[in-house]
């Protein structure tokens, strides 16, 4: 039943479902991977909006739900803060991070590399130690131009299914949905960002694309750290790192 609605029309959905019908939507898809997946469903928490509200609306189908955060030494002090309100609140928050030892300004020189270890790497570990069958994250189609073609339900890796159980949602409506249930939210938010990530690779930026403000200056601007595009599952990583 869950991977049948990946088939479903994302742009009919965006545009056709009110408020409260994406918002029963999301939490049926939650529902409906929680009874096939059972422990090995993980909700990957980023600390943005967007993710808190998956948290949440997880939390709504079962409290038993586990997550993980993968943080990095570049993180904004205050999202360190509230990643750790958050952690203190919910245990079964499990934080990942690479504290390998790499240039200091490698998000200059090669962005998609600094990304790659200290975003996609631990990403595949937690993957792996939590045993992960389903996992579950916050991405949404109407961020910017690098989220368009995703589904509410994918397989990019075998025997790994990606829940993107808020999809569908315009920025508005994240919102709203924070407001009505009054969930805390980074603090970063307050200050005028719309996206959030690394300190040095997010800036409030101008314009309508939420992402518009990520790694500026570089061939990234606007684009992806790699945990929605890259191989996740050891094996795969392996193989598309020999081709």
């Amino acid at each position: 039943m869950l991977k049948e609605l990946a088939n479903d029309d994302v742009k009919q959905l965006v545009e056709g479902l009110n408020y409260a019908q994406k918002v029963e939507r999301s939490l049926e898809l939650i529902r409906l991977a929680w009874q096939e997946y059972k422990d090995r469903l993980v909700v990957a928490n980023s600390l943005g909006k967007d993710s808190v509200v998956v948290w949440h609306l997880a939390k709504r189908v079962s409290p038993d739900i586990r997550g993980f955060i993968v943080t990095t030494r570049f993180k904004p002090k205050e999202t360190v803060h509230f990643m750790n309100r958050q952690v203190a609140q919910y245990p079964e928050l499990q934080i990942f991070k690479n504290d390998d030892s790499i240039p200091d300004t490698l998000y200059q020189s090669d962005p998609d590399r600094c990304c790659d270890l200290l975003k996609v790497e631990p990403t595949r570990r937690a993957i792996e130690e939590m045993d992960v069958a389903c996992w579950v994250t916050g991405l949404r189609c109407t961020e910017g131009r690098t989220r368009t073609d995703f589904k509410e339900v994918e397989e990019r890796d075998e025997g790994l299914v990606k829940l993107n159980p808020i999809l569908i949602w315009y920025e508005r409506e994240v919102w709203q949905y924070l407001a009505l249930n009054q969930v805390p939210v980074n603090p970063l938010y307050a200050l005028g960002y719309r996206s959030l990530g690394c300190a040095p690779c997010s800036k409030i930026a101008l314009g309508k694309d939420e992402r518009a403000g990520r790694w500026i200056g570089t061939s990234k601007c606007g684009g992806e750290c790699g945990i929605h595009t890259r191989p996740l599952r050891q094996i795969a990583a392996l193989n598309a790192a020999r081709e």
